[in-house]
């Protein structure tokens, strides 16, 4: 690495860290942990937790930014001992800043995550378009992509519901991602997904178009208070099917919950949660319940935005011209990003849910 691209590196860790605030967040770090001295501490385990919480957050942003002070340090180190001694250190250097550059940039894309709402876990729910065999097997391999996302990235992931096909795919699913700022990196995934391919389903052998949406919101904690009347709530159960075992194909384990009601715009909104993965009616309720006042909270929230002028419309239509991304197979390979232009041409790595430039290149575009 050219002296020209050390110096670069060093000065964006310096204009991170005053962005970051690392002696703030210490002293935040403490004022916190001089809480849990307090013998009513955990009367009111709500609170507490948030506390909890919060005071994991700050630990997080300065375990990171405390190893990645380490490496530059080590790097200013060996540099200063190279000029005075002669000895070449060419090897040691190359080593920290191999070190240093991936840190860096984690903890600059991190420091992208500063809305009310990023650090929540995430709920994803995917549906195809019209099309179809082709559209539901297409929505099923983004099931997979997202849960191949989460797990190389040390995140749960777990399947909430998922709806077979008539021949292949999905007729909808839905997963919860759950781990530190999943929504935060997840919400660059909302929209309409388009695949070009030959059609394993068509014998002619010839190339299709399919579509697919995909809905992202924040997990809704005890933190947050969405208010719901019982005349507003319709529950529906049936026997969920699919991959949840023998139990569930037998009894109606899976539960549909249904809210009617009007948002804060004065806009009457119907809302549809279910969910069938759990083994018991009770648990699958409890899930659609939370899944179901998510949604109604990312409702509202996108109402605040719309008044801010900031919101680009979440409910598209699955079809042409209103795609955020794009996946080519044939005639050639590429993933392009609509939104940031951001192209890749290993397709397969994307199907495996290699997403980070994309997220990267969104969060980026969002901060300017």
């Amino acid at each position: 690495m050219e002296k020209e691209q050390i110096q670069s590196l060093l000065q964006r860790l310096e204009t991170l860290g005053g962005f970051l605030d690392p002696e703030g967040r210490a002293k935040r770090k403490a004022v916190l942990e001089q809480e849990r001295l307090d013998p009513g501490y955990w009367d009111n385990p709500e609170a507490a937790q948030a506390t909890e919480k919060a005071i994991s957050v700050e630990k997080g942003w300065l375990e990171a930014w405390d190893q990645v002070k380490t490496h530059a340090e080590n790097v200013e180190t060996l540099q200063l001992m190279e000029a005075e001694e002669g000895d070449d250190l060419k090897e040691e250097i190359e080593a920290e800043l191999a070190a240093l550059a991936p840190l860096v940039e984690d903890l600059e894309l991190k420091s992208l995550l500063n809305a009310a709402d990023d650090h929540r876990d995430a709920i994803l729910t995917i549906n195809p378009g019209a099309g179809g065999t082709e559209s539901q097997d297409w929505a099923d391999m983004l099931v997979r992509l997202y849960t191949r996302w989460g797990e190389r990235n040390g995140y749960t992931v777990q399947l909430l519901e998922y709806q077979d096909g008539d021949v292949a795919g999905i007729k909808s699913a839905s997963l919860a991602i759950r781990g530190e700022y999943a929504y935060g990196y997840l919400k660059s995934e909302s929209g309409v997904h388009r695949l070009v391919r030959i059609s394993p389903f068509d014998s002619s052998g010839r190339r299709h178009t399919s579509f697919s949406s995909v809905f992202v919101y924040p997990e809704i904690d005890d933190t947050i208070e969405v208010e719901m009347k019982p005349d507003q709530l319709e529950m529906q159960t049936f026997r969920s099917g699919g991959k949840g075992g023998q139990n569930v194909n037998k009894v109606e384990t899976g539960v549909r919950l249904i809210w009617t009601g009007e948002l804060s715009d004065g806009r009457n909104e119907r809302v549809v949660a279910e969910c069938t993965e759990e083994r018991s009616q009770l648990q699958n309720r409890d899930r659609a319940m939370t899944m179901l006042k998510s949604r109604i909270y990312q409702l509202e929230l996108q109402i605040q935005e719309a008044a801010k002028n900031a919101v680009e419309g979440s409910k598209k239509k699955i079809e042409w011209g209103s795609q955020i991304r794009s996946y080519v197979f044939q005639p050639y390979t590429m993933v392009n990003d609509h939104r940031t232009e951001t192209k890749i041409t290993d397709v397969q790595s994307v199907m495996d849910g290699d997403l980070e430039e994309f997220i990267k290149a969104f969060l980026m575009s969002e901060a300017s």
